[in-house]
């Protein structure tokens, strides 16, 4: 696989390395563990530097728009820092532009270390709230004196 990612929960952080040539199949691998693995709101750092992708226009449309997806659904999406350097930068804008659509902190940049910096400085999206186990209509336990 030349897609490699981490879900580190306690940091609300997703991270994400592309070396070689990335298929559709990868990028699906890839979606699924994100939301399996309840990251979809996590802060995510993507580094495309060493990557590659013979994908098609359809591919790439198909990714985009289960992306878009994940977007609608979500409430709250974490910052995403993406890394390309600027001769694959024509190659992955339609992606990019379906990334920008969202409503969170995105920026692209050329530079790993620059990319860290920036979201390793963005908060993380707040955690949903915890389930108390009561249903609807079902009162609070009376509190003792």
């Amino acid at each position: 696989m030349s897609l490699v990612w981490t879900i580190e929960p306690e940091k609300r952080l997703m991270t994400a390395v592309a070396e070689g040539d990335v298929t559709h199949a990868d990028m699906d691998a890839f979606l699924d563990a994100m939301a399996a693995g309840g990251a979809i709101s996590f802060r995510k750092f993507f580094d495309g530097r060493l990557g590659d992708t013979a994908m098609s226009p359809e591919d790439v449309l198909a990714l985009g728009v289960r992306v878009r997806g994940y977007q609608q659904m979500e409430r709250e999406l974490g910052a995403l820092a993406i890394v390309i350097p600027l001769d694959k930068m024509e190659l992955v804008s339609r992606v990019v532009g379906i990334l920008a659509i969202a409503d969170r902190p995105m920026r692209v940049f050329t530079s790993s270390a620059e990319a860290r910096a920036w979201i390793d400085g963005q908060a993380s999206a707040p955690r949903p709230p915890r389930k108390t186990g009561r249903g609807p209509g079902r009162p609070k336990r009376a509190e003792r004196p």
